[in-house]
């Protein structure tokens, strides 16, 4: 089966639990706190021991090398993205004006800030990790982790600026030091001194590993259903944003990387990882430092909806180049 079947397989069954947790919101079996919890179950248990397993695996010099490349290509893509967002994301384009025309000049740099953080961050943990885990097994989670480091070190630092016009140093720090880097840092010893997990905590580990896809799509679709969809669709400016993050930026990374010998598990695992859509840390960032939250929620809700369909193109193409 080729990679991008195997991805729209692995889209279609995330979709179906998306719309589960779109479900859950609306009928009121989940609301927006239970929702927060299950994203720190996510971010501070279940995603660390991802990384955690991922690193149990032979030393080999190739899996080393693939290791080194991917933080190469995790740095070159966000600076590449960035330049990117600045470019094409501006107050006023030939597709629309951005989200807060008549609201003043201060509202309209806020908004393209957040536009240009979408089209930037990607939610590489969220949904990168069960697409990757789906298409090519803790390999590609391996792999993935390098990409995850260096958006963790941009989006507390460049991206916090980007949003709140300043640095929350003590937020920055924080996260620094938050259990996914760990997890990189402590595996990736690991991984370099070959110790292993014994085979019942590996187990244990494996099992609560399994369940990211699910709360990760139930967590989204909450979030997908706590915005006002139908006004987030009559937006053009949301899908000129959409397209530059979801098209525009991987297919000139595809383009340029596929010029390079690079191993195809580390080169697609790349193209995957800013294939995403838009991280949901956009959200958090707006509504911690009182900015546009709600246009930041309708870029993630409108983003994650249309890489269903964006997701598996891209990896088409990625086929066809690679």
């Amino acid at each position: 089966m080729s990679i991008s079947s195997i991805a729209l397989n692995q889209i279609i069954v995330m979709f179906i639990i998306m719309i589960i947790g779109f479900i859950c919101y609306k009928v009121k079996l989940i609301d927006e706190e239970t929702n927060k919890k299950m994203s720190n179950i996510l971010l501070m248990l279940v995603n660390p021991l991802i990384i955690l397993v991922s690193y149990q695996r032979e030393f080999t010099k190739e899996l080393f090398n693939g290791l080194l490349i991917s933080l190469l290509l995790g740095i070159s893509t966000h600076l590449i993205a960035i330049l990117v967002s600045y470019v094409l994301l501006r107050k006023k384009t030939m597709f629309g004006k951005n989200n807060s025309d008549n609201k003043g000049e201060t509202s309209k740099s806020q908004d393209v800030s957040i536009e240009r953080f979408s089209a930037i961050y990607s939610n590489c943990a969220f949904m990168g990790i069960p697409l990757v885990n789906g298409i090519f097994g803790s390999e590609g989670v391996f792999y993935l982790t390098a990409y995850i480091t260096v958006f963790n070190i941009l989006v507390w630092t460049h991206g916090i600026v980007m949003i709140a016009g300043k640095q929350d140093k003590k937020s920055t720090v924080k996260m620094l030091l938050s259990p996914t880097i760990f997890a990189t840092v402590f595996g990736f010893l690991l991984f370099i001194i070959q110790i292993k997990f014994p085979p019942n905590l590996l187990e244990a580990f494996t099992y609560i590993s399994n369940i990211n896809t699910p709360l990760a799509m139930i967590i989204a679709g909450v979030t997908i259903g706590q915005t006002n969809i139908m006004k987030a669709f009559s937006n053009l400016r949301l899908y000129y944003t959409a397209i530059i993050k979801l098209l525009i930026i991987p297919i000139l990374l595809l383009l340029l990387y596929s010029r390079f010998s690079i191993d195809k598990t580390v080169l697609i695992t790349s193209i995957l990882a800013v294939s995403c859509p838009t991280a949901a840390t956009g959200t958090l960032f707006a509504l911690r430092f009182d900015k546009n939250a709600l246009y930041a929620s309708e870029l993630f809700a409108i983003t994650t909806i249309f890489s269903l369909g964006f997701i598996p193109l891209i990896m088409a193409v990625s086929e066809f180049f690679i």
